[in-house]
This record gives C-alpha cells, sequence and structure tokens, in this order.
C-alpha cells in the first residue's frame, strides 16, 4: 500500500462511527441550557506545546509533510464540571489521572505555509471512541492524501483532542480482550433462546465489569462532560469562538457544545448527522434501516459491475450462504479463530462505511467461500481496533461508557428480545444485530447523565452536511438536527458512505467557504455523488 493509499484507509478507519455497539440510543432531554459561562470561568492556561514528530510517524508509518510542525500538549480539566453534571466526582477510577481531574491529550499541526491565520480548527471523529488526535494527523497529510484541502490548513492550525476516556485522554478500560472477542464473534441474529441468553449474558457480563472498576464515576464520560471540556481546549489554544469539524459522534458532541455555549462558537461543521431527539430504539432503527440500503447499493453495484464483483450477480444471497455455513462449519483462520458469523457480520460492517471498500468486501466473501477467512477477519480486525496479537484499543471501551452514560431511556431485554423478530422481518441482515445490540446498556450500573436536545440561541450558523447513502447516521437525520438547533443549514452529497467532507470538489469548496469566510451554501445546495 502507497502512502496515499495508507492515509487515506487510516483515515476512513478513524471516520467510521462505532455506533452499532454501544452508542446508537440517544435519549431525548431538554434541560436548562443556560450554563454558558460554566467552562469560560475555570478556563486553564494556554496550552504548554512541545514538538511531537513521531505521533504522525508511528500513525502513518511515514515521515511528516515537510510543510507541516506537530505539537503535542496535555490539559488537564474537572472530573464533573460545575453546571449540569452528576454528583460525586470525589472518587477516583483506576488509572484515570489524579483526583478530580482528568487529562485531555491535544495535537497541533501548523503549516509552515501559514497565512493569514484564522485561529484554530477543533477537530473529533465521532465514535464515540475515536481518537481527535489521530484524525488530525490523518487530515493535516493534505488533499493530496485525502486529508484537508490547503486552504484550509493555510487558515488554521488543526487541533485534535482524545476525549475524556479515549486512547491518550485518561483512557477507561474495563472491558477484557477475550470478552471483545467473544462479543465481535457472537451471533449476530441470536434467534433461539439460548442463542439470546447467551448474548444478554455476555452484555450483562461486560456492564458488571465496568461498573466494578468504575462505578458511578461512569455518569461522568458522559457527551455533556466531553462537550464542556471543548471550551476549555478552545481556551487552551488562545481562540475567543471555536471553529469546530466534527464527524459522525461528533456531531453530537459540536450539538451539544453548541447549546452550551452558542456565542462562543465561530464556525460549527457537523458531517454525518446524528438526530439527538432520537431514543434507543430510534437510532438503532435507523442505523439498520440504512445498513439495509448501504447493503443493497454495493448488491447493485455487484449486479453492474460484475468484473470487480466476484459474488455477483446476487450478493445478498452469498452473504446470507456465508454465514449459514459458518453456523455450521466455520472457517479457520490463520491465528486460530474462526470465522463465526460474528466476525462474518463486522466484516461486512466495516466495508459499507465507504464505497471504497465494496470491492473488498465482495473479494472477502468470495475468499470465504473457499475456506480462506484471511480477508474478512482483516476487515473486521479493522473495525474493532484489534491487532494481530489479540488485543484492542480502548476505542469500544469508551464507545460503550459514553453511549450508557448518556441513555436516559435504557431498553429492557425484553424490549430488545421482540424487537429483534420484529426487525428481523424489515430488515433481515442488520436488524437483528441492531436489536440485540439495545442490551449493552440494559443493565448499566450507573446514572445517566443526558446531553440537551435544545436550541443554540445566539449561536453563529452552524453547516450540517448528510450524505444520502451514508448507513451509520442516515441521511434523515441531517435537517432534524439542523432544525432541532435553530441555527443549521444543510448541505446534502449524493453520495455513498459516512460522512461527505472533503471528498469532492463540491463539498470541499462549499465547507471550506464556510470555514474561511463564513459563507453558507446557498439553501438546498446538493454536491453530485462524483
Amino acid at each position: 500500500m502507497d502512502r496515499s493509499a495508507r492515509t487515506l484507509a487510516a483515515l476512513a478507519g478513524v471516520l467510521a462511527a462505532t455506533l452499532l455497539v454501544g452508542g446508537c440510543t440517544l435519549p431525548p432531554f431538554a434541560p436548562d441550557t443556560g450554563g454558558h459561562s460554566a467552562a469560560a470561568k475555570q478556563p486553564p492556561g494556554a496550552a504548554n506545546w512541545n514538538p511531537c514528530p513521531d505521533t504522525p510517524r508511528e500513525l502513518t508509518h511515514h515521515s511528516p509533510p515537510p510543510n507541516m510542525r506537530y505539537d503535542c500538549a496535555t490539559i488537564t480539566v474537572p472530573r464533573q464540571w460545575p453546571t449540569g453534571a452528576t454528583p460525586g466526582a470525589s472518587i477516583s477510577p483506576g488509572g484515570a489521572g489524579p483526583a478530580g481531574t482528568f487529562d485531555i491529550a491535544l495535537i497541533r499541526a501548523r503549516s509552515t505555509r501559514q497565512s493569514d491565520r484564522i485561529g484554530s480548527l477543533v477537530i473529533n471523529p465521532g465514535g464515540p471512541g475515536a481518537s481527535g488526535v489521530d484524525t488530525a494527523v490523518y487530515l493535516s497529510y493534505g488533499a493530496a492524501f485525502g486529508g484537508l484541502p490547503d486552504e484550509v490548513t493555510r487558515r488554521f492550525d488543526i487541533v485534535g483532542f482524545d476525549p475524556r476516556g479515549v486512547k491518550r485522554s485518561s483512557p477507561v478500560k474495563c472491558i477484557s480482550d477475550a470478552d471483545l472477542d467473544a462479543n465481535f464473534g457472537a451471533e449476530p441474529d441470536p434467534e433461539t433462546p439460548a442463542e439470546f441468553a447467551d448474548v444478554a449474558a455476555l452484555a450483562k457480563r461486560i456492564s458488571a465489569g465496568c461498573g466494578a472498576k468504575y462505578g458511578d464515576q461512569l455518569s461522568l464520560f458522559s457527551t455533556e462532560q466531553a462537550a464542556r471540556d471543548i471550551d476549555a481546549v478552545r481556551s487552551a489554544v488562545g481562540d475567543r469562538q471555536l471553529s469546530y469539524l466534527g464527524y459522525s459522534y461528533g456531531t453530537l458532541l459540536g450539538a451539544t457544545y453548541a447549546q452550551l455555549f452558542p456565542r462562543n462558537v465561530r464556525a460549527m461543521v457537523l458531517d454525518g448527522a446524528v438526530d439527538p431527539k432520537q431514543d434507543a430504539v430510534a437510532g438503532s432503527e435507523s442505523q439498520a434501516k440504512g445498513f439495509e440500503k448501504a447493503f443493497d447499493d454495493f448488491g447493485a453495484w455487484c449486479t453492474a459491475t460484475p468484473a470487480k464483483c466476484p459474488i455477483a450477480p446476487d450478493a445478498r444471497a452469498a452473504v446470507t450462504a456465508a454465514l449459514e455455513k459458518a453456523r455450521v462449519s466455520p472457517a479457520r483462520g490463520s491465528d486460530g479463530r474462526t470465522a463465526t458469523p460474528g466476525w462474518i457480520f463486522y466484516g461486512i460492517v466495516s466495508s459499507l462505511y465507504s464505497e471504497s471498500g465494496w470491492e473488498q468486501l465482495a473479494n472477502a466473501v468470495k475468499q470465504l467461500e473457499g475456506g480462506d477467512p484471511s480477508q474478512i477477519f482483516q476487515l473486521a480486525d479493522q473495525y474493532a481496533e484489534r491487532d494481530p496479537n489479540g488485543h484492542y484499543s480502548n476505542q469500544f471501551d469508551a464507545n460503550l461508557v459514553v453511549g450508557c452514560a448518556d441513555e436516559a431511556k435504557r431498553p429492557t431485554a425484553d424490549q430488545a428480545r421482540t424487537l429483534l423478530g420484529q426487525w428481523r422481518t424489515k430488515y433481515p441482515l442488520f436488524g437483528p444485530p441492531l436489536a440485540a445490540g439495545l442490551l449493552t446498556c440494559a443493565n448499566w450500573p450507573a446514572p445517566a447523565d443526558p446531553y440537551p436536545t435544545g436550541k443554540a440561541d445566539g449561536s453563529a450558523p452552524i453547516l450540517v452536511v448528510g450524505t444520502t447513502g451514508d448507513p451509520a447516521t442516515p441521511y434523515e437525520q441531517t435537517q432534524r438536527l439542523a432544525d432541532m438547533l435553530g441555527v443549521g443549514r444543510v448541505l446534502t452529497w449524493e453520495g455513498e458512505g459516512h460522512t461527505a467532507y472533503p471528498q469532492t470538489t463540491c463539498i470541499a469548496d462549499a465547507v471550506d467557504g464556510y470555514l474561511v469566510n463564513g459563507t453558507l451554501p446557498p439553501e438546498g445546495k446538493r454536491c453530485p455523488g462524483r
């Protein structure tokens, strides 16, 4: 893989939402949004930046671009911000930094060709659980590598942060590698009572393990707490107002910030919109519908381009047959793992986040027919952040902890079981696993700390970007988020995959004009797929 392809693949990986496992439940909440000054009254000092050229080198396996300088810093934030937070933050979770604070890791990419500097563009890639430090690095490699356009890197410092609990920022870790293997390998359609009981027991065991380690402190990893941290980041980089680019779950994080600190928003791009008002069931069903559509689009591509798709003409039949065969006699990989239906399912999911993954999915299923699961494991491991030694990052620990902290209305196991049967009919491939995913927070051992779902009165206009073929954050959520905020302007990409910017010139020009000059695209602006 050449440098450009490697960077593009890594960027696609970090922008892949992990909403399927823990963060698919998005409860409604209408709190007091008057606490605009909570962070502003207690900002940290300016960040103490130190050169860190090894960080981009380790992530990309290549030297940093010659025109880009990388500096890193760590700031501290209260575990519990004083307004609208969960009480009782005095207990220190193991490995999460000094009592009373969390560490937030930052990276700043600054072009040596910078001119007419506007400030910092703060990045969040979503998840919850994905690293903004990693994403800022990939995006800073420039347009030639699928990153940000040169106009943006010339006018802004690119600043990434790992949210509280994620990777370098007081990481939360409470799921063993063995349980993560069991989770990803589990039956995606637990149809029999015994299969459902096994999936429910695993979810309960994982929840109990997180509760045993962190207790009520789990509530401190909520989206509202992380949104308040963003204002500390804004202060630490020295900006009077925030310029922000959020993808996927990052749109929920950004929308929460805009409600809490509307007058601190200079410009905000929310790409791959999450509808904050949908509850857990609606959020999961929306994804089931979105992934079914994406798979149908993949199937249509297979039929239209059989030379590139060895499982043509009927991709759905080929995948269904692969899943059924795996239930009886799963293929064994070189590392000793068996390619159960669960691993196959996550290999499929991984490929549907971008149209560029369709050909690899077709080849992986074809190889699986011949008894070779290596490509399916490669796809699933990329999604799961599982390394060749069987170790996981903390992405899914954070995903689970944040998702459950946000959920005020947690579905029961009985509700999940009922929906599983209903969604099997409506969404045969993706409905059952998304219904079973509702079990993740059913026995969560800590109180919820829901985020607000009101207007961002007083904020600058916010650009909300949606993709018509987005499986993870389906397009219909775009207008809903814009309407909820009251200051949103929708930009549409008629493309495939999860998130749009900066994939085409039309999208990039519209977003760049807004970020740099504050110029919104025309009402109803739509960009073609290619």
